[in-house]
């Protein structure tokens, strides 16, 4: 993987996962067309730490606030919102243990499933524009709900952000809870996937392939990347603007299957 490969992708990782593109999907299609179907789980962990650290710089005063509640030892709105957050991360823990080898085995450059899993996230995109306006507070219900749809997203084509606001749209909780519960809540999942990713890597023979100075540029393009998507994000559910990458994801989404067909 050369440097302007990794700040390529760097930058896909990081946009897309707080954007309802997919990001998985983007990646993929990156790396068909840069030829590198081969994965690398060091720089795996690498971009996806740093999406990691984007999400607690956008919501530093949100995580702190909680973590502070919590050490109080008192239940109250922060200490349930932290157990909704558990709640939600419950069903993509599942399909990850009992299905990890079947997830993986997705992600071997089928072009032709990530297109058609973006035409999905554009239906569930557009649909959003027939969802009920109401300002619902999160439950244990819906954050189950929502979890489920998370897990979903791990077909690569459907967004992960895309997935989960939608449906909480649906429900009928308010936008802005809805985002902001939506990025909270990836914290946990990719918190415990990389770990689980550094514990496979740290008993593995065989260095990384990517060069220091390439891990080091994909990481800051996909964190640099991750905080502006995340920041443009929450503006762009306040205002209901989902719709248009509605039309993004339908687009790249006809385009890949056309590509893989013929």
């Amino acid at each position: 993987m050369t440097w302007i490969e990794a700040l390529i992708l760097g930058l896909l990782q990081g946009l897309t996962e707080f954007l309802p593109v997919s990001s998985s999907g983007h990646l993929e299609i990156g790396t068909a067309i840069f030829g590198l179907q081969e994965e690398n789980l060091t720089f795996s962990i690498i971009v996806h730490g740093a999406t990691f650290l984007s999400v607690i710089v956008v919501f530093r005063n949100d995580i702190l606030n909680l973590i502070t509640s919590l050490f109080k030892f008192e239940w109250n709105d922060e200490t349930k919102f932290i157990l909704l957050l558990i709640i939600s991360a419950v069903p993509v823990g599942i399909a990850g243990i009992l299905f990890k080898s079947q997830i993986e085995s997705l992600f071997d450059g089928n072009i032709l499933l990530v297109g058609s899993m973006l035409l999905i996230t554009s239906l569930l995109l557009l649909l959003t524009n027939f969802a009920p306006n109401k300002k619902k507070d999160i439950t244990i219900k819906s954050a189950i709900i929502i979890g489920i749809a998370q897990t979903f997203a791990v077909l690569p084509g459907i967004s992960r952000s895309g997935a989960t606001i939608s449906t909480a749209l649906y429900l009928g909780i308010d936008r802005e809870k809805a985002t902001r519960f939506s990025f909270l809540m990836v914290l946990i999942p990719i918190f415990g996937a990389s770990f689980l990713e550094i514990l496979e890597l740290s008993s593995a023979t065989e260095p990384s392939a990517i060069a220091t100075s390439s891990l080091i540029i994909g990481a800051v393009a996909a964190f640099i990347s991750g905080l502006i998507a995340c920041s443009w994000m929450l503006k762009i559910v306040k205002r209901g603007k989902l719709v248009y990458f509605s039309a993004y994801t339908a687009l790249v989404g006809a385009i890949a299957i056309y590509f893989a067909l013929f």
